[in-house]
C-alpha cells in the first residue's frame, strides 16, 4: 500500500533518523544537518527537536512508557496496512514540521526514537523516503537509559531493559527488507570514525559532498557502562541468567554483538550478521 505525500515536501526529501533512546541518533542527526543540504527541525520548544512531539496524530514514546518501555506496547509497531496510512495523516505531519524546517535546503530530517518501529508505516506515508538506522551495543544502551531515567542509577532494570532493546531491534529487523532505502550505521563506527560514516551516509543520501566532520565526538563512550555492567551485582545478572542466557545471547547475535564478549567486533552490517 502507498499513499500520496501532499504539498512540496515529497517522500524523496525525507529523512528519517531512527533508533533508540541513547543509541546516538541525537549526535547523528545534528552532524547530518550541518551539511547545508540537510534541513532539520528547529528551534521548536520540544524534547531534542523531535518531530514526534510536534504532532498529535501518532503516539509518542512517552504514550508508551518512555524510554526503555515504549516498544513493549503492540500499537507503537505500525506498517502500511495500519488504517493509518491515508494522505490525511501524511498531509497533517508535514503541515506540523514544515514550519521548523528550511525549505530552502532539498533534503528534510526529522529524528524520533519510535520512527525505529514505523518505518514501514513512513515509507507508505511518503514513498522514497530515506532511512538512517541507529544501532549500539544492548548492554551500553540499557545501562544508559538505566541512568538517564533513574538518578542515582541503581542498575536493577537491566534485564527488563535488554529485552527492551531485542523486541525493538527485532521489529525492525524483520520490517528492514521491505524499506527501499535503508541505511545502518552503528555507533561504534560513528563514534571512532565519524568523517567515514559522513561519508557513507552522504553519499547514500546523494549529497554532492559529505557533511563535515564534527568536533565533539564522545569516543569510549562504552568503556565505562562495560565496566558497570562487568561490576554489577550478582542479583540483574541472575535474573538475566534465569531468562535462557543463550537465548539472549543468540538473539542478540544476530545484531552482531554479545553479552559474553562486549568488545566482540560487530559485522558491518547488522542485516548481514
Amino acid at each position: 500500500m502507498s499513499v500520496s505525500a501532499p504539498s512540496a515536501v515529497t517522500g524523496e526529501r525525507l529523512v528519517f533518523v531512527a533508533g533508540l533512546h541513547r543509541s546516538g541518533t541525537t549526535p547523528l542527526a545534528r552532524w547530518l544537518v550541518a551539511s547545508p543540504h540537510v534541513a532539520g527541525l528547529r528551534d521548536t520548544g520540544v524534547w531534542e527537536d523531535e518531530g514526534q512531539h510536534l504532532q498529535d496524530l501518532l503516539p509518542t514514546a512517552i504514550d508508551h512508557g518512555g524510554p526503555g518501555r515504549f516498544a513493549f506496547a503492540r500499537g507503537m509497531h505500525e506498517v502500511e496496512t495500519s488504517p493509518r496510512a491515508t494522505p490525511a495523516l501524511a498531509r497533517r505531519l508535514v503541515e506540523a514540521w514544515t514550519p521548523y524546517w528550511d525549505l530552502e535546503r532539498p533534503l528534510l530530517l526529522e529524528k524520533s526514537p519510535p520512527n525505529l518501529l514505523r518505518t514501514r508505516l513512513l515509507q507508505a506515508l511518503f514513498p522514497g523516503a530515506a532511512f538512517v538506522v541507529v544501532i549500539r551495543h544492548p548492554v551500553a544502551v540499557a545501562l544508559a537509559t538505566e541512568k538517564w531515567i533513574r538518578r542515582p542509577a541503581r542498575w536493577v532494570a537491566a534485564p527488563s531493559l535488554l529485552r527492551h532493546w531485542l523486541r525493538a531491534h527485532e521489529l525492525f529487523l524483520a520490517d528492514a527488507p521491505r524499506l527501499e532505502r535503508l541505511i545502518v550505521v552503528r555507533y561504534e563506527e560513528l563514534t571512532a570514525d565519524p568523517g567515514a560514516v559522513l561519508r557513507r551516509v552522504g553519499a547514500f543520501l546523494g549529497l554532492s559532498e559529505p557533511p563535515p566532520v564534527p568536533a565533539d565526538v564522545t569516543h569510549g563512550a562504552d568503556d565505562g557502562y562495560f565496566a558497570a555492567w562487568r561490576s554489577l551485582r550478582p542479583a540483574p545478572r541472575r535474573a538475566l541468567a534465569a531468562a535462557a542466557p543463550l537465548a539472549f545471547e543468540r538473539r542478540v547475535a544476530r545484531f552482531g554483538y554479545s553479552l559474553r564478549d562486549l568488545r566482540a567486533r560487530p559485522a558491518p552490517d547488522p542485516l548481514l550478521a
